[in-house]
């Protein structure tokens, strides 16, 4: 029963993580967000019984992904302003 109630927190922290990442304007808000919907579905996975996906969400979707946004992100504002 404990397992259901936090996937159901779960699945609400998700869907709230997602609408902040495409209804924010601000670009650093929606990446964080768009990390934290990846990383709170590898812990979905978790509970699932899936920990070599939620291995693999928690790396490519939450980390590595974040970065490389946070890296173009940077390269363009680079651009602007040289």
């Amino acid at each position: 029963m404990l397992s259901v109630i936090i996937i159901i927190a779960l699945t609400i922290l998700v869907l709230a993580a997602a609408i902040l990442a495409v209804q924010t304007t601000n670009l650093v808000v929606a990446v964080i967000s768009a990390g934290l919907v990846s990383l709170m579905a590898s812990v979905g996975y978790l509970f699932l019984s899936a920990p070599d996906v939620a291995m693999t969400e928690a790396a490519i979707g939450s980390g590595l992904s974040t970065i490389i946004f946070f890296y173009v992100l940077n390269r363009v504002r680079g651009k602007d302003h040289g």
